[in-house]
């Protein structure tokens, strides 16, 4: 279950990245109180899955997984250059974060 928790915070955690963004500096109010919801969310499963899950570990996953997502959002959605580099290095992020969970 904590790992079912942390994949999901990762999520919300670039949910509230992008809330935050959108929100141009906190003067939109519905991007904002998305951001503070998903943030509080994303820190409680964090929280919660670090009773079981090595800090180091779930720590490393949560960000892997708000960051990749951030950057494919941004690819995606937001018009962000899509390149072999920028591909690999999310690549590396995503076996790095692997790599732990299967170590772990």
């Amino acid at each position: 279950m904590a790992w079912l928790v942390l994949i999901v915070s990762g999520i919300l955690e670039t949910v509230w990245a992008v809330a935050l963004e959108s929100s141009k500096g906190f003067s939109r109010l519905v991007p904002s109180v998305v951001f503070g919801v998903a943030l509080l969310f994303s820190m409680g499963g964090l929280a919660y899955a670090m009773r079981t899950i090595p800090i180091g570990t779930g720590y490393a996953v949560w960000v892997g997984i708000g960051a990749v997502g951030t950057a494919l959002y941004g690819m995606a959605v937001l018009g962000d250059a899509v390149t072999m580099a920028r591909i690999a290095c999310l690549l590396l992020i995503v076996s790095g974060v692997v790599g732990l969970k299967v170590l772990h």
